[in-house]
């Protein structure tokens, strides 16, 4: 197995997860959160999808799919169209209503940008330089561990809740 494949196989999981996540639910179980501080199922997938966007898109030169193929008007979210949902407020988690199919279409369309581009890199290539802001400087395998690290981590907290909407 190469880096590729394994990067490629660890979208593969989320992507899988996303998609038992929203099966089936209402656009009102979606958004359902369970206290008021919680984040809802539409969220979490939304969210995870955004940051994999925008982060895949800034390591690789593409434009994000929310922006290029139309999404952000999809979606009709009372944001502006770069907002990914990092420090979101309660209400701003709440207007995130939005039904499975959009959820989904929108992150499999992300998976297929993302695992196009990443059967394609190298192992010299997770040691390029992508974010010199930070000390040390961040490559290009750090960065895709912690995109896959965030998703993994709100893919199963959507599945959470999910498992509480099925009880």
């Amino acid at each position: 197995m190469t880096s590729a494949d394994l990067v490629v196989d660890a979208f593969g999981r989320i992507a899988e997860e996303v998609r038992a996540a929203v099966d089936g639910f209402s656009v009102d179980e979606l958004a359902y959160r369970v206290d008021e501080d919680a984040n809802s199922i539409a969220w979490l997938v939304w969210h995870l999808t955004r940051i994999q966007d925008d982060h895949i898109a800034g390591v690789s030169g593409l434009d994000q799919v929310w922006l290029a193929d139309g999404w952000a008007r999809r979606f009709d979210l009372p944001f502006p169209d770069a907002d990914h949902g990092y420090g979101h407020t309660i209400e701003q988690v709440a207007a995130v209503r939005v039904d499975a199919d959009l959820l989904a279409g929108y992150h499999a369309a992300v998976h297929r940008q993302s695992t196009e581009w990443a059967a394609g890199i190298t192992d010299a290539d997770l040691e390029r330089i992508v974010d010199r802001a930070w000390d040390p400087p961040v490559t290009l395998g750090v960065r895709v561990v912690s995109v896959l690290s965030d998703c993994l981590q709100h893919v199963g907290q959507a599945a959470f809740v999910r498992g509480i909407l099925l009880r």
